[in-house]
């Protein structure tokens, strides 16, 4: 399996990212297990998670999906087969939230608890804290790094604005630099290219975007509004059925085709063209497949022409 960079870390990750956002909410423990023996039996390596997930669903308080990767973890001993990564910053609870030196600390703490690991690969800042300073952010991440618990940091949903002074801040004061963005980035949502992709690239920042398939939509499956029901994700994607969004489809229907593959397949492709390793979610053995495939799937320049043009 190729093996990217993450950044200018030490950390070399497979060209797609397992989104444990469904792990102990859509997918529950038996399912996530299947699901990540059969990520890794299949040659992948990068798992993401975060330590909110799954506090929007009833009667959750957020660090499911942590528990659920840290029993597999125990269970399986694969600990250094897998670069984990995941986030801090989002509202865990009442003052729990944010990117301070203080919350930080305490909120690796527990990650690392529920994981059942001495370390985290990649911690991110899951969005910007603009009422903490940069530096207070980065020292606090150093100081994680210093005691071994962190190996790299990443940012996710940083505007080009933050992330340049980010950025900054980290060469202006010898502090860790954040070697990951993690920005909406899909067929649909290609905002990033304008003013994030140019910055990651001088910066050598790897890039590691989530809503792959833009919720679902670019699998294909939601083609009118009827098919929205299909499941709890179908109302994210009713923005998207318009002329554009059947162009879209139409186009990836088209490359599917012409290489015996699937649109899901296809989309994430044109990502990996892109950027270093998009994230995508599965629920069930069959999903995990038609992602795992993308992986081996090259795309001709006319391709990747006819998709940029639908979605352009």
């Amino acid at each position: 399996m190729e093996q990217r960079r993450l950044g200018k870390s030490d950390l070399r990750v497979a060209p797609l990212c397992l989104g444990g956002n469904v792990f102990g909410w859509t997918a529950d423990e038996e399912m996530s297990f299947r699901l990540l023996d059969g990520f890794v039996d299949a040659g992948f390596n990068f798992i993401d998670t975060a330590d909110v997930y799954s506090k929007w669903a009833p009667g959750h308080h957020g660090g499911e999906s942590e528990i659920i990767i840290g029993e597999w973890l125990k269970r399986r001993g694969k600990r250094d087969d897998v670069i984990i990564a995941t986030k801090v910053g989002s509202e865990m609870a009442a003052g729990k939230k944010g990117l301070s030196k203080g919350y930080i600390a305490r909120a690796a703490e527990e990650s690392l608890r529920r994981l059942g690991t001495d370390y985290i690969d990649l911690y991110q800042s899951h969005r910007d804290d603009p009422d903490t300073p940069i530096e207070e952010t980065l020292e606090a991440y150093g100081a994680l790094i210093k005691a071994g618990k962190v190996r790299a940091i990443g940012a996710s949903n940083f505007t080009p604005e933050r992330l340049a002074a980010s950025l900054a801040a980290s060469a202006k004061h010898h502090l860790p630099r954040y070697e990951t963005l993690q920005p909406e980035y899909n067929l649909m949502v290609r905002a990033f290219e304008q003013d994030l992709a140019p910055l990651c690239t001088q910066n050598d920042v790897g890039v590691i975007p989530y809503f792959g398939l833009a919720s679902g939509f670019l699998t294909g499956k939601y083609r009118s509004k009827a098919d929205l029901k299909q499941s709890q994700r179908g109302e994210d994607v009713e923005a998207y059925l318009n002329e554009r969004g059947f162009k879209v489809l139409d186009a990836l229907d088209a490359v599917a085709e012409r290489h015996g593959a699937t649109p899901a397949q296809v989309a994430l492709a044109w990502l990996m063209t892109k950027i270093t390793a998009p994230i995508a979610s599965a629920t069930n053995l069959k999903q995990l497949g038609d992602l795992a495939a993308s992986a081996r799937l090259k795309l001709a320049p006319e391709d990747v022409k006819a998709l940029e043009t639908a979605s352009a």
